[in-house]
């Protein structure tokens, strides 16, 4: 288990990291899950959450990330995010700027599954930032 396993977290921008891990927590929409070495083979999508990574050399990292895939193989976990910075680098405006337009996306979007994802996106983007405490 000190070996941990090969994490990378990419998203169009840049790679954020690139570490052996002994644990990950991802924010899947179909909830929070946790990935440790010799985890089963899966693919899973994302929701906006805070990933948490704790690193075999020590320590914890934490990136919020706003949707991707995860891709966990016998070669380690790979975490495609759609948009993820840093915990430290995050900007509180900027977060409230993307409930604000989810919240106007909802509210133009009619009745049907379009509109409940976009509840649905504006519930997650909510809940992400209760969990930063912005």
């Amino acid at each position: 288990m000190a070996d941990g396993f090969k994490f990378e977290l990419v998203s169009p921008e840049r790679l954020l990291l690139s570490e052996r891990a002994t644990a990950v927590i991802v924010p899947g929409t179909e909830g929070y899950f946790t990935v440790m070495a010799n985890h089963v083979p899966l693919m899973a999508t994302l929701k906006p959450g805070v990933v948490r990574a704790t690193l075999v050399s020590g320590g914890e990292k934490r990136i919020f990330v706003q949707g991707g895939f995860a891709d966990i193989n016998a070669d380690g976990f790979t975490l495609l995010a759609e948009h993820a910075s840093p915990v430290e680098e995050m900007n509180t405006e900027a977060l409230e700027a993307e409930i604000q337009r989810a919240e106007a996306a909802a509210a133009q979007t009619a009745e049907g599954p379009a509109r409940t994802r976009a509840d649905q996106r504006v519930v997650d983007l909510r809940s992400a930032r209760a969990e930063l405490g912005a």
